[in-house]
């Protein structure tokens, strides 16, 4: 079968590991056909020859597609509402942090989106290239004035690249610890803004040294694209009187401690009452 832009595709030299979509065709240096694919559920921008791809049937796709983001949206939401028995009487309401959502990657933020909405979390989300977000997050922080700043995207640690610290060796890293060094500009406290920061192998060291509470990634590997939201739901719906455990939270992720990293913070979420029918009373 003729592999063709859109098709959900696999790479027979990684073992399957992981579903793309095909974003378009090309040929290569050697006169060869390749393709730019972008992975479905976890956050990775890639190319590999026409010869090395396997086209999935539409039965196939769905049944993944399926399990890799409903599984996880359904643990999510049966986890949240676990966790929040312990609120008040009918006449209280929720108030969870909102947050600032900037992804470099729009799909990928619709879905963080339409997974807040199910969450219930406040939110504001914008696509914003990852070269751009040093510049937009003051602008939207003084416009929304979240309690949580989510900025990710696309990432990646050069081919061949050794050292790990040297910034000039991603290719998004320094965008996003700029980033979160204007947000720290903004607001230095970390309980008062809680950032998430990062993509698949980001620099993890260095956007923590820049502010963030929670970033990708400590071993370099990939992250899925619900990482964010699973660090956000915890921290959007823990009581202000409770801290957040670094431990707790990222073994909550899909990728784990391999994938995420942080530090503890104290939650953002408070009960308000009386409630007003109709209206949420976020300000």
């Amino acid at each position: 079968m003729q592999v063709k832009s859109g098709d959900y595709v696999v790479r027979k030299s990684y073992r399957k590991d992981i579903v793309f979509r095909v974003k378009q065709i090309f040929r290569d240096e050697n006169g060869g056909l390749s393709a730019v694919l972008k992975g479905v559920a976890i956050r990775l921008i890639a190319d590999a020859p026409l010869n090395d791809l396997v086209t999935l049937d539409p039965a196939e796709t769905a049944r993944i597609l399926e399990k890799e983001q409903g599984e996880e949206i359904d643990l999510l939401m049966s986890r949240h509402k676990g966790d929040n028995q312990w609120r008040g009487g009918s006449r209280s309401f929720d108030y969870p942090g909102m947050v600032l959502h900037l992804d470099g990657d729009r799909e990928y933020l619709n879905k963080c989106v339409e997974a807040y909405e199910k969450l219930g979390i406040p939110h504001a989300g914008l696509a914003v290239p990852e070269k751009d977000q040093p510049d937009a997050v003051p602008y939207y922080l003084e416009k929304y004035r979240p309690e949580i700043l989510v900025v990710t995207g696309h990432d990646s640690l050069l081919k061949g690249a050794t050292d790990h610290q040297n910034l000039d060796n991603y290719r998004s890293s320094f965008y996003f610890a700029e980033a979160v060094k204007k947000a720290r500009q903004y607001q230095p406290d970390r309980d008062a803004l809680v950032i998430f920061a990062g993509a698949c192998q980001s620099c993890y060291e260095a956007l923590l040294r820049s502010g963030a509470n929670f970033a990708s990634s400590p071993k370099r590997v990939f992250i899925h694209i619900f990482d964010p939201v699973l660090i956000i739901e915890r921290v959007a719906y823990t009581s202000i009187k409770d801290v957040v455990t670094a431990e707790d939270a990222v073994e909550g992720t899909v990728t784990g401690s391999d994938g995420i990293g942080g530090i503890e913070t104290r939650g953002c979420f408070r009960v308000g009452y009386p409630s007003v029918e109709g209206d949420s009373l976020r300000c």
